[in-house]
């Protein structure tokens, strides 16, 4: 019993390896072309840089377009998150904990909107936004990042806040607590881990996006860091080094933010219950 467990394990933890290397191999042939020179590159594509050119990422870092970029998507980010996690925590609170006609048609509407993702609905985004003179515009962005992230994150926090004993609500109300101070002295609080994943998932969402910037932004003063990524590259598609020194710069405010945040996103996504 206990080889056979000890050969499950090493089964296990090998296709575990595998799938890493896999993963992993793209992002360091990626940080090894930042850290040579054009020639190296092209001549040794998949060997580390001996030594390490630190230029490429010298000169992007001194091009004001750069910072320009991060500080548009930092703005796009925040806003987008702070809004999802006011919106969905309060949405996710009514159709939780309370009762009221229509409650589960409007919930169902929200859930729909998971089967229209945003790749199939751009077209339709594009006219309205349009019509409200939104596009190249910071708003049109977070508009659209923060309506296409409300079904599934309203889904996670209801989830949670449905697993919140009842009586735990009745004893607040005899308390005297208002139905707000229930949601906002306790219910949050107990939803912290959830909150936290919900915000993680959707700084990760909003940081990456391609798609919407790419059809909201015309002006360059305006571009996110993934837009930018495109355009750098068609300015500089000559120089891979400088290309791929601007990816891997523009990469790692996400990976260090998925490093700390990645407890928060499973505690929040496992936390089915509250115990007493």
């Amino acid at each position: 019993m206990a080889r056979a467990k000890l050969i499950s394990r090493i089964i296990q933890y090998t296709i575990l390896a595998i799938m890493a290397i896999f993963v992993f191999i793209p992002v360091l042939m990626l940080v090894f072309g930042a850290l040579k020179t054009r020639g190296e590159l092209l001549s040794h594509p998949y060997t580390p840089p001996v030594p390490p050119r630190w230029e490429n990422m010298i000169d992007i870092l001194q091009t004001p377009i750069f910072w320009q970029m991060l500080r548009n998507s930092l703005i796009v980010m925040t806003v987008v998150t702070v809004a999802v996690v006011v919106i969905c925590s309060l949405a996710a609170f009514v159709f939780a904990r309370m009762d009221f006609r229509g409650k589960w048609l409007s919930f169902n509407l929200f859930t729909l909107g998971l089967m229209f993702p945003i790749n199939v609905a751009i077209l339709p985004v594009y006219f309205v936004l349009r019509q409200m003179d939104l596009i190249d515009n910071l708003w049109g962005i977070i508009i659209v990042q923060t309506a296409f992230q409300l079904s599934g994150n309203i889904m996670i926090l209801r989830g949670f806040f449905t697993a919140i004993p009842a009586e735990l609500q009745d004893a607040a109300y005899i308390d005297g607590c208002t139905v707000f101070d229930f949601f906002w002295r306790i219910l949050l609080p107990l939803a912290r881990p959830a909150l936290s994943a919900v915000a993680a998932l959707t700084m990760i969402v909003s940081w990456n996006d391609f798609l919407v910037p790419l059809v909201v932004l015309n002006s360059e003063e305006l571009w996110t860091l993934p837009l930018g990524t495109m355009q750098f590259q068609g300015q500089y598609g000559s120089d891979l080094a400088l290309v791929s020194a601007f990816i891997t710069l523009s990469a790692i405010p996400t990976i260090i933010f998925y490093i700390f945040a990645e407890r928060q996103i499973v505690a929040g996504l496992t936390a089915g219950a509250v115990k007493g």
